[in-house]
């Protein structure tokens, strides 16, 4: 089983679950990815992808929109994205045609 921390860093996603929880992967909330470009949105985005590292987790940034946004995190050493780069918000049939899942 596979666990993964949603939003990391704002509402319930506390630091404890790290301790806690037997968690693979921590998904970057969009709200610091969007900030990236702002000193304290990069000091943040940072230090959580340097805590993943040094936990040794999975980490996956949401709601990248911009090339800029995919290089910071990919310098700093996130594996994954998710956001408008890659796809637009696709229905269930497109994203099942599109992907050959059907």
């Amino acid at each position: 089983m596979c666990i993964a921390i949603d939003d990391f860093g704002t509402g319930y996603s506390s630091l404890s679950y790290l301790k806690h929880l037997p968690v693979d992967t921590l998904k970057i909330d969009r709200s610091f990815v969007k900030d990236i470009d702002a000193d304290d949105g990069a000091a943040i985005t940072g230090a959580v992808i340097a805590l993943g590292q040094q936990l040794n987790l999975d980490l996956l940034a949401e709601g990248v929109e911009t090339q800029a946004q995919l290089e910071f995190l990919r310098a700093r050493g996130c594996q994954y994205y998710q956001g408008f780069l890659r796809s637009p918000a696709l229905a269930p049939e497109v994203l099942a045609q599109t992907y050959g899942l059907t």
